[in-house]
């Protein structure tokens, strides 16, 4: 078994996982474009782990596109992604919020076909250590 800590920005939400990711997707959907406002979400997926939180259960919220199954968790406070739970889906965990180093790598990059147009040829892109001056 291992055991994988995360938290919200604001330190309010503490939680833990218990058992192993099944995947690791880097979803392109215009959903998760909205939610991350970035250009994907990186998320992990359990069938079998199991969620516990730590602290600050009460100021984690949920939405759920209308006519959907797109679900996300979020800390009242401060917006920072957090684990779900879905029913059918088993767990659901933004790599972002984890505290614990994951050893696994993406699994896959999935609903490319809607991928955001500036999306390409990003490791051609400047790289810097630090906000460039």
């Amino acid at each position: 078994m291992t055991d994988y800590k995360g938290s919200c920005l604001c330190g309010r939400v503490r939680f833990e996982v218990v058992g192993r990711f099944d995947s690791f997707y880097l979803c392109h959907c215009q959903h998760c474009q909205k939610d991350t406002g970035s250009a994907h979400a990186a998320n992990l997926f359990s069938q079998s782990a199991r969620l516990t939180w730590l602290s600050g259960a009460e100021a984690v919220t949920s939405f759920t596109v209308p006519g959907t199954r797109h679900q996300k968790s979020f800390c009242q406070t401060c917006g920072s992604a957090l684990p779900s739970d879905q029913d059918t889906d088993g767990l659901v965990v933004p790599a972002g919020c984890l505290d614990t180093d994951i050893s696994l790598q993406p699994t896959a990059h999935i609903f490319t076909a809607s991928k955001a147009s500036w999306y390409i040829k990003l490791d051609k892109a400047p790289k810097f250590k630090r906000l460039p001056e």
